[in-house]
C-alpha cells in the first residue's frame, strides 16, 4: 500500500483547484479560493450487492 497522499482534484466547498497541504492531521487540505481546511479519509472498499451492482435496488411485493 502506498504512504502517498491522495490528491483531491478540487475543494468539496467552493470546486476550485487551488488545493495545498494543510499543516494539520494526515490527509488535511487547505482550499486557498475558500480559505477552508478539511481532510480526506479512505473508509474502506464497498462490496456491490445483488446481480446488478451499482444500480438502485428494487422493492419487493410482498
Amino acid at each position: 500500500m502506498s504512504t502517498e497522499r491522495a490528491v483531491p482534484f478540487h475543494c468539496p466547498y467552493c470546486g476550485d483547484e487551488d488545493l495545498w497541504p494543510h499543516e494539520g492531521a494526515h490527509g488535511s487540505w487547505e482550499c486557498r479560493a475558500c480559505l477552508r481546511a478539511f481532510t480526506v479519509k479512505m473508509l474502506g472498499l464497498v462490496r456491490p450487492t445483488g446481480a446488478h451492482a451499482g444500480t438502485q435496488h428494487e422493492e419487493v411485493a410482498r
